[in-house]
């Protein structure tokens, strides 16, 4: 199985990234978290990665530090919760609060994530409140932002590849717009519009 990927970032975008190694490219999902970390196309890329292997295709997820992907490897342990909700969950909450909400039992605030419903919140409270460990500090702020075009693409981007509507996704990001006009980084902006589109 792959366990680590190390080459060229050829594209990127926030549930994706594709990696040149050894003359190959490799298709990665990954989470907005990562996304955020990751350096320009053209840069040399180590990703975490883990191999899911189905029937009828092998799907590479990756993450830049083996925290995220332990995290991930748990939650996808949760019965109904497969790699791509996975993703889904570690792209909707920063995962210090992610962790904070399943070991306090957050049920509340775990629904607000796309596709999570209220049964799926409570096995994941159930099952995983007491194997993960307290979060030892926030993860590092997204570098080196993009243009705000860039920025308000990536993150509308974002928001319907995790499932939300596209208009109900454009008017959450022109609130943000409007009401928090210094938001600039991708990270902030993109959890700030996600919590807006939430009924």
């Amino acid at each position: 199985m792959i366990a680590l990927l190390r080459g060229t970032l050829i594209e990127k975008s926030p549930n994706q990234a594709i990696v040149e190694a050894g003359g190959v490219g490799y298709d990665v999902m990954i989470p907005v978290s990562t996304f955020t970390g990751l350096p320009a196309t053209g840069a040399e890329v180590r990703l975490k990665i883990h191999t899911h292997v189905r029937e009828d295709a092998l799907l590479l997820y990756g993450f830049l530090t083996a925290d995220e992907k332990t995290l991930f490897e748990r939650l996808i342990g949760v019965s109904g919760i497969g790699p791509k909700l996975g993703v889904t969950i570690l792209s909707g909450l920063p995962a210090g609060d992610l962790i904070r909400a399943i070991r306090g039992g957050e049920v509340d605030k775990l629904v607000r994530i796309p596709g999570i419903g209220k049964k799926t919140a409570e096995r994941m409270v159930l099952e995983l409140r007491d194997k993960l460990a307290a979060p030892s500090s926030e993860g590092p702020a997204a570098e080196h932002a993009p243009a705000l075009s860039d920025v308000e693409r990536d993150v509308l981007s974002a928001l319907t590849n995790l499932g939300c509507a596209k208009p109900a996704a454009e008017a959450a990001l022109k609130k943000v717009r409007a009401t928090r006009p210094e938001l600039t980084a991708f990270e902030v902006m993109f959890r700030t519009a996600l919590e807006m589109v939430r009924p």
